[in-house]
């Protein structure tokens, strides 16, 4: 069986949703182009935008995961 990453259970138990991180990162990107943020706050939300980014490639890896489990038990079958 797949086995969860906790980051994972946390982008859920908070509500959050793979596309609500992302739509989430590219904000942040925008706020910090726009560079109207203090110093201190652009390496807040850079570091808030790499946590999500984090979040976001072990939500993909288990899904991956999965794909080749199912792929894995498809070949099985034949």
């Amino acid at each position: 069986m797949v086995k969860r990453n906790s980051s994972i259970k946390s982008m859920f138990a908070n509500g959050g949703s793979y596309e609500a991180k992302i739509a989430e990162i590219e904000t942040i990107i925008t706020r910090i182009e726009s560079g109207e943020l203090e110093l201190a706050d652009v390496f807040t939300e850079f570091a808030t935008a790499v946590e999500y980014l984090k979040e976001c490639d072990s939500f993909l890896q288990q899904r991956q995961q999965q794909v080749d489990l199912l792929i894995e038990t498809l070949q099985d079958d034949n």
